[in-house]
């Protein structure tokens, strides 16, 4: 059984830190999140980005750049043999991208772009696009259209939440309905539902306390599965600090919010 067929049959956890910062908070996260997830059932995709490129203010930081970044990746796909995704934000990053990772995934911002989405659907890997701030689920059928133009069907549609005026998001459950409806498996994106973008000044905030309900509702929903930015001390996070779960906490959440609704 590949990848995507293990993703639609079973509960899936996309999971890892927002971005790399260095070596070994990346090792230390893939490592232990992903013993929690073969304890818990959970078909495990291991999450880093190595650029964040819509950072709210410019002097944020955005990475150490592709190159480091996916060296990181194929040390931690060599080291622990797991799954990677990681996000691509333009066309010429696809090919040397779809090279190390096992999933491409587009941001929501980028949803829309047709050459970005095509040619990633052309490489045949799994593509996971975050559906944007901006648009109903059912409108994600114009963005599965342009995948499935290139003739791959390994696809996954992640529900993010919608703005809720300015700097605030609230997340409509009827999206993963609606998404589900179009015949791929649907990903909750729980920590990035939560945030409150810009309202840190040049930053984004976030309600970190809800990750439990949110998570709980997605689940007794239908989700297929569950995308979490985790790391050790997100306090002391280069980026999403304020959304991303502690490490300690994350497997509670998991249990109490998650894994009661696993069977498919």
């Amino acid at each position: 059984m590949n990848l995507y067929e293990s993703i639609t049959k079973n509960r899936f956890l996309i999971s890892g830190p927002c971005i790399i910062e260095n070596e070994d908070m990346v090792f230390d996260l893939a490592q232990s999140i992903s013993k929690i997830a073969e304890e818990l059932g959970f078909v495990y995709i291991f999450k880093a980005s190595f650029d964040k490129a819509n950072r709210t203010s410019g002097e944020s930081f955005r990475g150490n750049g592709l190159e480091y970044g996916l060296e990181i990746l194929k040390e931690v796909k060599k080291r622990y043999n797991l799954s990677i995704t990681t996000d691509v934000h333009e066309t010429t990053q696809v090919e040397k991208i779809a090279e190390v990772v096992d999933i491409l995934q587009i941001p929501a911002f980028l949803c829309r772009q047709t050459d970005l989405l095509v040619a990633c659907g052309s490489t045949n890997k799994i593509v996971n696009v975050k559906k944007a701030q901006f648009i109903a689920g059912d409108d994600m059928k114009y963005v599965v259209k342009k995948i499935e133009s290139t003739h791959n069907q390994q696809i996954i549609l992640t529900e993010r939440g919608t703005m809720f005026g300015y700097g605030n998001l609230v997340v409509d459950f009827r999206n993963i309905v609606d998404m589900k409806k179009l015949g791929y498996p649907v990903c909750m994106d729980v920590t990035h539902s939560l945030q409150k973008p810009g309202s840190l000044s040049g930053k984004t905030g976030a309600d970190r306390e809800y990750a439990p309900y949110i998570a709980r509702a997605a689940a007794a929903v239908g989700v297929d599965g569950f995308f979490f930015e985790v790391h050790q001390n997100p306090d002391i996070a280069l980026s999403d600090s304020a959304s991303m779960i502690p490490l300690a906490e994350f497997k509670n959440i998991l249990v109490s919010s998650v894994t009661p609704f696993m069977k498919k």
